[in-house]
């Protein structure tokens, strides 16, 4: 019953997404080239992005409460029934024949059936990532509780854009913590069928597949951060910028550029390298497209769900990029040394992405290639990311948001690198069918070779398959187990996985005046609320720590803090120096967390 209630949940904000976004949409003319379930994936996509525009409004004026965010739902649930009965008519209706599964592709099917598999369980574990307890749920739950938008100082990132972070802010106000989960799974779902989709439309079913697995397989489904949220946004700008590349003529395709350029705003609205895609994106767009008068209404339709976070921060802090934008708009609440650390830490953080999307170099040796300008242009866009994020970070999520043409891309890569493959193995071994091999070698499967060898590929995918099937029982498993549908079995659960759980649910019931942290950030979520300290920004730590215990308690006390709370590991460097025990009293001990009370002393 949990996870069916909570897969009901999603089911009927799906619907009033899907409602609102086909309201719309059918009435633009359809895109050049029709396909009802891309359509219909774009059209849930767009109500996401209105529901977060809506939910923004709301909550500028402080009118985000429970009855607007269900009245909102309802009436998209109301516009989905209305259209129900024609969309279907036009599902049937541009329904072609499919042409006949090939054994790759049912072998392709069922390995993105298994790697779905752990994906549908994942969301229904308790928060416990590191990033949605430190700032991402923290911000949802003030957004909830207080019907309006602030400024939360002792927030590590309180002056970020937080689009999406508002749908978690909903889920919050009508169901539990673990809703927002879902909403980050949304997003990973939805980009999905747009990767089946595009793969069907502009290669073939079994790119299709093997890029949907790869997609699906990468994404995280057991947290509320907003990576999978920024992808879904931009590749549906991708998807509606190549329909106004279609238009005959491109001027014609207008509506579809301002759906781009909506989507980009929803994605630079919720996290800041959404706006790296800008430069290509304008580049693409000035290619066949200069009239002021076009790029007016799409610089409109960007700015409309984004404008309201950067002109906030440029007016109240001289920085629309608060805290990034420092060297050139100057300093704020960072101070130089936190910057020297946030971007250390972004390299300590430095790593190869996932190994599943590094043949996407290969696939410009494709017949694909050659053959569509789409998969050009997305083997561009995803080239342009790489470059983009090796030049920046180097830290893997912030490569999601490229993540799903990144796969779909590396799908033709792989077959391109098995084909090769298998071309050298038939003709070390003289195999017939070389030559069909040479004319096509990114589909091995269309040519297999026979006898010994053909049997020893039989084996090696009966081996895969089995291998596969095992990873995702084992993944799938270790899903399961973390649901916690009692209070007793999330209790254990979080007492488990989260540091210093324990002595922050303490100091959440019996807290009494203001707490600070110390390297808990990533358990704040479940400690009173709010709570300060962290390592950055005007709570930082090292403004309290570096002073002697009596020195600290007195600027503590002065700023109206009764208790800290920190992990046992730094009992040894804080609680053990001389005069400690004198300002600060031990309220409670458990599972690796201590809180103490900073006793009364005069200044």
């Amino acid at each position: 019953m949990f996870a069916a209630a909570h897969y009901a949940a999603l089911a009927v904000f799906v619907l009033a997404c899907w409602g609102f976004g086909r309201a719309l949409l059918a009435r633009l003319a359809p895109p050049p080239r029709r396909d009802a379930w891309l359509e219909a994936a774009m059209a849930a996509t767009l109500g996401v992005g209105l529901f977060i525009c809506a939910f923004q409004v709301l909550a500028i004026f402080g009118a985000f409460k429970v009855g607007a965010t269900v009245a909102l739902i309802v009436a998209g649930v109301v516009a989905a029934a209305l259209q129900l009965r024609p969309w279907w008519r036009t599902v049937r209706d541009s329904a072609a024949p499919a042409a006949p599964w090939t054994r790759a592709d049912k072998i392709a099917a069922i390995a993105l059936a298994l790697v779905a598999l752990p994906a549908l369980a994942a969301p229904l574990a308790p928060p416990a990532a590191f990033d949605e307890l430190m700032y991402h749920l923290p911000y949802a739950r003030q957004v909830a509780q207080q019907g309006a938008l602030g400024i939360h100082e002792w927030l590590r990132y309180p002056w970020f854009p937080y689009n999406y972070n508002l749908l978690y802010a909903a889920a919050l106000q009508v169901g539990d913590d673990v809703l927002p989960h879902f909403l980050n799974a949304l997003a990973g779902l939805t980009s999905a069928v747009m990767v089946l989709r595009l793969g069907l439309q502009h290669t073939n079913r079994l790119t299709a597949l093997i890029g949907t697995a790869v997609w699906i397989g990468i994404g995280d489904y057991s947290n509320a951060l907003i990576d999978m949220g920024v992808a879904l946004f931009v590749l549906g700008a991708c998807v509606a910028l190549w329909w106004w590349r279609e238009s005959q003529p491109v001027q014609a395709g207008m509506r579809w550029l301002s759906l781009a350029a909506f989507c980009l705003g929803v994605a630079a609205g919720s996290k800041y390298q959404a706006l790296t895609f800008l430069p290509l994106v304008a580049l693409f767009v000035v290619w066949h497209e200069r009239r002021p008068k076009a790029w007016a209404l799409a610089l409109l339709c960007f700015l409309i769900p984004c404008v309201y976070w950067y002109a906030r921060n440029a007016i109240m802090t001289g920085d629309p990029f608060n805290p990034i934008g420092a060297r050139v708009f100057g300093f704020t609440e960072w101070i130089p040394a936190d910057y020297v650390q946030q971007v250390a830490d972004v390299r300590d953080h430095a790593a190869r992405p996932n190994a599943l999307i590094w043949a996407v170099f290969l696939a410009p040796f494709s017949v694909l290639w050659k053959r569509s300008a789409a998969v050009r242009a997305a083997g561009w866009f995803c080239f342009y990311s790489v470059a983009v994020w090796l030049v920046t970070s180097r830290y893997p999520r912030y490569l999601t948001a490229s993540f799903p043409l990144l796969a779909l891309m590396a799908a033709i890569g792989w077959q391109v690198l098995f084909g090769w493959i298998a071309t050298g193995l038939r003709r070390a071994f003289g195999g017939k069918g070389a030559a069909a091999a040479d004319a096509g070698a990114e589909a091995p499967a269309a040519a297999a070779p026979a006898g010994r060898l053909g049997l020893a590929g039989d084996w090696i995918v009966v081996l895969l398959v089995a291998a596969l099937a095992a990873v995702s029982m084992k993944q799938t498993a270790i899903k399961v187990a973390m649901i916690s549908p009692t209070p007793e079995t999330r209790e254990a659960f979080l007492r488990q996985h989260v540091p210093g759980y324990a002595a922050m649910d303490y100091l959440r019931q019996h807290a009494n005046g203001r707490v600070y942290q110390i390297a808990l950030n990533e358990a704040i979520y479940y400690g009173p609320n709010p709570i300060w300290g962290d390592t950055l920004g005007p709570w930082r730590y090292r403004d309290f720590l570096l002073l002697p215990p009596g020195d600290m308690a007195v600027k503590l006390a002065g700023l109206g803090f009764t208790a800290i709370v920190m992990p046992t590991s730094m009992v040894p460097t804080l609680a053990t120096r001389p005069g400690f025990d004198q300002h600060f009293a031990l309220l409670y001990e458990k599972d690796g967390g201590r809180a103490y009370r900073i006793l009364s002393t005069a200044p």
